[in-house]
């Protein structure tokens, strides 16, 4: 899957976010392309940032870094740990989930 944007290695950190427990990736509603944070689009993608809608919770856009697995909205939103290889998660991503997914 192909990841844009600073990344530092093959599981989806980048150099804003790099932590042991920062590997996923976002799929942007705007483009549909996956980066690995906000600050990365910013930078990189040459537009603006669109928020997935709360009616799109179904759509596959976040990417587990470790296993590759695709995640739709409500399921990445429901849990802490990636379903299929439970590699956890960085519980400090709902701090700025508002970013990239529009509250209910």
């Amino acid at each position: 899957m192909r990841v844009l944007g600073a990344t530092v290695d093959d599981q989806t950190r980048c150099i804003h976010y790099r932590s042991q427990l920062d590997v996923i990736a976002i799929r942007f509603a705007c483009c549909r392309e996956y980066y690995p944070c906000h600050l990365c689009h910013a930078e990189s993608a040459g537009h603006e940032a669109r928020v997935w809608p709360a009616s799109e919770r179904d759509a596959l856009a976040v990417l587990c870094g470790v296993c590759q697995t695709e995640l739709s909205i409500a399921d990445y939103l429901g849990v802490d740990a990636c379903p299929s290889c439970a590699a956890p998660f960085n519980p400090g991503c709902s701090l700025h989930a508002y970013l990239y997914f529009a509250p209910d």
